[in-house]
């Protein structure tokens, strides 16, 4: 690993962490590596585990896709389905170079970013959003809003939703959601990503299929001008 610490890194160490799996690509590889997370993964451990599977990587900084709100570039809140140890740890120290966090969904809409004024929403067992306005990145916490029944967006959207309410029903919601989004955030487009997006037989009008893919491409672009 390259421990410098340029103002303007050539190479990008993309993490994407997942309730799941841990994946990293580095920019310039072609093939992305991942690790089994879990309930019980501590930042630490997180860290150990990349640098173990980057060992033979060069890279000049980190980007990290977290799995919670992250505010001022510091997670706000350990993570739901993670370990703990999160909020206060020194990624900069133990990476030993730096590293810029954001939110995943950020992360992922910001490499499905096309131009314009764009809304991201992730369905997956949560429910991730972002809105991004002529390139400028604004994470949101859309999934705790109330939405209907006294149940919040995720509550439908959501893996819950998806298992409680069928398929079905639930694709009829998530068409309902982004028609009010999009016409209450005046976006040109909105792009579905998740692991459950690929649930849609169909998608709403206005709307495109993202890439979980995409995540690295956003965790590249987090350090660009």
């Amino acid at each position: 690993m390259n421990k410098k610490m340029p103002e303007n890194p050539k190479i990008i160490l993309a993490i994407d962490v997942g309730g799941t799996h841990v994946k990293i690509l580095a920019s310039g590889q072609k093939t992305p590596r991942k690790i089994a997370s879990g309930k019980t993964m501590s930042a630490s451990q997180m860290v150990a585990a990349v640098l173990q599977m980057a060992k033979d990587w060069k890279y000049d900084a980190v980007s990290i896709g977290y799995p919670g709100p992250v505010i001022g570039g510091r997670p706000f809140h350990e993570p739901f389905n993670l370990g703990e140890g999160w909020v206060g740890f020194d990624f900069k120290k133990a990476f030993g170079c730096p590293v810029k966090i954001v939110n995943d969904a950020a992360m992922q809409a910001l490499g499905s970013y096309e131009g314009g004024r764009t809304l991201f929403l992730g369905l997956g067992t949560g429910l991730g959003s972002t809105l991004i306005i002529d390139g400028v990145l604004e994470p949101m916490e859309i999934a705790h809003l109330p939405y209907k029944h006294g149940k919040t967006y995720e509550d439908y959207l959501g893996i819950g939703g998806l298992k409680k309410l069928g398929k079905k029903k639930w694709r009829k919601n998530v068409f309902e959601v982004v028609e009010k989004l999009k016409n209450a955030l005046e976006v040109d487009s909105v792009v579905l990503g998740g692991g459950n997006a690929k649930k849609l037989k169909e998608l709403p009008p206005g709307a495109r299929l993202g890439d979980n893919a995409n995540a690295f491409i956003g965790g590249f672009r987090l350090w660009k001008k």
